[in-house]
């Protein structure tokens, strides 16, 4: 049954929305609703992602967010009891170009500066990780031993149950259809069910926080773009420990998937919107690509394949911030496209905004909403 008031009405079921529940509920505030339009949580950009989880960025704030993040993954079984089939291969960023070159060199400085032990390493040293992978083009490449990858069903069930077993409710196949704003305050938030009054939203639904926003009179700039993934059959002689590689100039990646392998390629020519069909042209382009870069895959037939959503920003930052107008308004997105790994310390963050009155597990002035409008940009350039 919908309930008819609530303290807080949180719009997203991914990673975004069911950690800032159990982190609310956590602290002591378990009056919370969470809508998931679906009929199942994290079926959307949170379970169509490819897993990974890394410290290796361009951007300090970033960096500094996965390195509160990640430790709660570590963490996640020993607090909650689920298991998220978390293991480190690391992460191979392959170079083939000076200007890529230049930009990791700097970014592992900065990485280092910070504590994350990520370093540049020669083509050959990058072979005998990945022997696998046709690597002559390249120049060089950027390795952390310590990036992973984890179950993103495992995470979001993992926050849904915390939460539960704390008092908050998860609603599925209930949509978000308005907010009411009066005299500059969100008052309620209109769904397919009903009404539920409230002093508090959180929009944390992901390629669709923009439409969210809207409904609260907010002008949000989060484009969705469709990502698609493919995934192998089984293939003969993978190391247990092979990396996630990325051939970054050409936006492919690869990791293993059960005993095959699991490969996206960003196409640059996607126009935004939210078809998740999946483009057969594109397929058969990347799978052509990702068959020259890994011979191997030539060898094995096509399991699965899908089409999901980035939400992305200007700057390819996410947004954590309360609003002051209107007021009792959260954001919690536009993580274009490394949302997953730092849904766990954005759930936090957002209780801590809404309880103490500011985040202070760490300072997200860069990540504010105004940031836009200001013109006050840092682009993050290790996006996939």
């Amino acid at each position: 049954m919908l309930p008819k008031t609530a303290d807080v009405v949180i719009i997203g079921g991914g990673v975004m929305g069911v950690s800032a529940a159990y982190h609310l509920a956590r602290r002591g505030c378990t009056d919370v609703v969470l809508l998931e339009k679906g009929p199942f949580l994290g079926m959307e950009a949170t379970g169509k992602c490819a897993g990974g989880i890394r410290y290796q960025f361009s951007t300090e704030i970033n960096v500094r967010l996965s390195q509160l993040s990640l430790p709660m993954l570590e963490r996640f079984h020993a607090e909650l009891g689920q298991d998220i089939d978390l293991h480190w291969p690391g992460y191979l960023f392959l170079l083939d170009n000076e200007a890529d070159l230049a930009l990791f060199r700097r970014n592992v400085a900065m990485q280092n500066r910070l504590g994350v032990p990520s370093r540049i390493i020669s083509r050959q040293e990058a072979q005998a990780l990945a022997p696998q992978l046709q690597m002559e083009d390249m120049l060089a490449a950027a390795w952390h031993a310590g990036d992973g990858l984890a179950d993103p069903n495992g995470v979001v069930q993992g926050y849904a149950m915390g939460a539960r077993r704390l008092g908050a409710k998860t609603l599925t196949s209930v949509e978000a259809t308005g907010v009411r704003v009066e005299s500059g305050r969100v008052t309620a938030v209109e769904t397919s069910r009903g009404v539920i009054a409230a002093p508090v939203v959180i929009d944390a639904a992901g390629p669709w926080a923009g439409v969210v926003a809207a409904m609260a009179g907010v002008n949000l700039p989060i484009t969705p773009l469709r990502r698609q993934i493919a995934v192998t059959t089984p293939l003969a002689g993978l190391a247990a420990d092979f990396p996630f590689v990325i051939d970054f100039s050409r936006s492919l990646y690869f990791h293993r998937e059960g005993e095959g392998i699991l490969t996206g390629q960003s196409n640059p020519h996607e126009t935004p919107g939210f078809d998740q069909s999946v483009d057969n042209a594109w397929t058969e382009q990347h799978l052509e690509l990702a068959a020259w870069r890994f011979p191997l895959l030539s060898q094995a037939g096509l399991l699965s394949q899908w089409a999901g959503l980035y939400e992305v920003t200007p700057d390819a930052h996410p947004v954590i911030d309360r609003l002051s107008e209107p007021a009792g308004f959260y954001l919690a997105t536009g993580f274009s496209g490394h949302g997953f790994m730092h849904g766990p310390v954005t759930g936090l963050l957002i209780a801590e905004l809404l309880l103490d009155g500011r985040a202070h597990s760490l300072d997200i002035h860069q990540l504010r909403f105004s940031r836009f409008a200001e013109g006050d940009l840092v682009r993050e350039h290790n996006v996939v």
